[in-house]
């Protein structure tokens, strides 16, 4: 049980962590500008909702990914290690994590935003992506993958919450609040990322 309790706290931390939605709120601000309760509403659940289907659907097809390129677990942990190592350094220095420019925000003002650029990439990024690959091939029982699955659900949850609050979250935690989390974040980012990576490189090392 205790196990199961860990693997779960190491899921949750890890994609909250690499979801971020502190990066995210500013920009699901801008999105919903102007628009009704209702309408930033159905922003943010369509959002969520297509991030966390991306993030099942990558756990539950991360090993036929694998065998169809032939990639070894522990190659992806280094390459994954490298990643969440960038992501958490530019967190670390307080840089919201960007995968489009201004102008790009600008014109999907005017598109179906939620599902594309909100739900993927923002919130389901490649970090993310590779985090519940990972995971998932780590979770080597019924009940862990269980576990995984349920950290993606409860993860999801609290960011559907964050957003539909991210008007008064932001103006509660100010600029500098919000730097001092995103500086949190990306330590607990970067200590995942050195764990993931030299767990690889070992046992390649180990084979080789």
């Amino acid at each position: 049980m205790k196990e199961l309790l860990d693997f779960y706290l190491l899921a949750f931390t890890t994609l909250f962590s690499m979801v971020n939605p502190f990066s995210v709120m500013p920009v699901f601000v801008k999105f919903s500008d102007g628009l009704s309760k209702e309408k930033t509403k159905q922003l943010a659940k369509k959002g969520t909702l297509a991030a966390m289907i991306a993030m099942i659907f990558f756990a539950l097809s991360g090993q036929m990914i694998f065998k169809f390129f032939s990639i070894s677990l522990d190659s992806l942990r280094v390459v994954g290690g490298i990643l969440f190592f960038i992501n958490g350094f530019d967190m670390l220095q307080a840089k919201p994590v960007r995968t489009k420019d201004e102008t790009d925000y600008e014109d999907d003002l005017n598109n179906d935003v939620a599902v594309t650029p909100l739900g993927i990439p923002l919130l389901c990024g490649p970090g993310t992506i590779t985090a519940v690959i990972l995971m998932n091939q780590g979770a080597t029982t019924l009940q862990a993958k269980g576990v995984l699955y349920f950290a993606i659900l409860s993860t999801s949850a609290i960011v559907l919450f964050m957003l539909l609050a991210s008007k008064w979250i932001m103006e509660k935690l100010g600029e500098a609040g919000a730097k001092v989390l995103f500086r949190i974040m990306g330590l607990i980012v970067m200590v995942i990322a050195v764990e993931y990576f030299f767990t690889g490189l070992r046992n390649l090392l180990r084979i080789a």
